[in-house]
Formats: C-alpha cells, sequence, structure tokens
C-alpha cells in the first residue's frame, strides 16, 4: 500500500483539467504508468482517485460479494456508478469528467486531499464545509475511532 500525503489546492479549467501540484505528482509517479480510477465518494460530494494498484485491492474485496444477493449487487452498481479510468498526462494534469465534476460541485478552486492511499479532489466550499462540521466533534469522534487501539509501545497508539 502506498500512502498519500497532504492537502494541495489547485484550480480546474474550463475543460475539468486539474494540474497536480509538483509534490504530489512526484508521490504519485510510481503509479503514473499504470493510470488510475476516478469515482464518486460513497459518502461525500467529492471524487475519489485510485492508483490502479489501489483499486486492484477494492476489486478483489468487491468481487467475494454474492452476485446472486440483491443488497450485494445493488452496492457493486451504485459503487462503480460513473467510474472511469484515467491518465495524468505528461505535464502533471488530470482531466476530470464532466458528470463526475457535476457530482463534486468541481468548477474552479478544487482541494486534492489524501486519504491514507487514494486521493480526494474536492470543491474548495464543500471541502472546507466538511473540514469545519460544527455537528461533528473530532476529538470524539477520534477517541471512538481510534482510542481502543494498540498496535505499538511508542505511546503513539
Amino acid at each position: 500500500m502506498n500512502t498519500i500525503v497532504g492537502t494541495y489546492e489547485c484550480k480546474a479549467d474550463a475543460k475539468g483539467r486539474l494540474m497536480l501540484p509538483v509534490a504530489l505528482k512526484n508521490q504519485l509517479a510510481a503509479s503514473l504508468q499504470d493510470g488510475f480510477v476516478l469515482k464518486r465518494s460513497v459518502f461525500q460530494q467529492c471524487l475519489e482517485l485510485y492508483p490502479m494498484s489501489e483499486w486492484n485491492v477494492m476489486m478483489q474485496k468487491i468481487n467475494k460479494l454474492n452476485r446472486f444477493n440483491k443488497k450485494h449487487n445493488d452496492f457493486i452498481r451504485r459503487f462503480t456508478a460513473g467510474v472511469r479510468m484515467v491518465e495524468i498526462d505528461a505535464t502533471g494534469r488530470l482531466l476530470v469528467p464532466k458528470d463526475l465534476a457535476v457530482f463534486a460541485n468541481i468548477t474552479s478552486n478544487v482541494v486534492l486531499s489524501s486519504a491514507v492511499n487514494i486521493l480526494e479532489i474536492w470543491d474548495k466550499e464543500l471541502y472546507d464545509k466538511a473540514i469545519d462540521d460544527a455537528e461533528i466533534d473530532f476529538a470524539d469522534l477520534a477517541e471512538e475511532v481510534m482510542g481502543d487501539l494498540n498496535f505499538d509501545d511508542n505511546g503513539i497508539s
């Protein structure tokens, strides 16, 4: 698993192309040749960019679902709705297909945010609202999600 680090702001041009910041392009360099998969997020109004290696891992999990189970079949259909294979060109541009840009409300100001092994692509205003969501107390969320985990003796987790 490759870990992607950082949050970056960029602009989308009139054709829906994003110029990736150099620091991000460098992190994705090992994946450039294999390509990427771009899809709608399940929980948020943003897009998710999977390096092909990460997408293949996800598809191995999805492929274990029973397609004769209606809920599984419905999930597969919705999870893969609008999925596109995309490439980052030699100049570091990513073309966001129109229907995906409409879904995520991507017009001009964009935030590219690492989410461990994938990249989230957000409209800047929607990203700021999601991060500043007053309904979610991050300290409570961190304790609930990570509080019982203890992987190492280093005192961090």
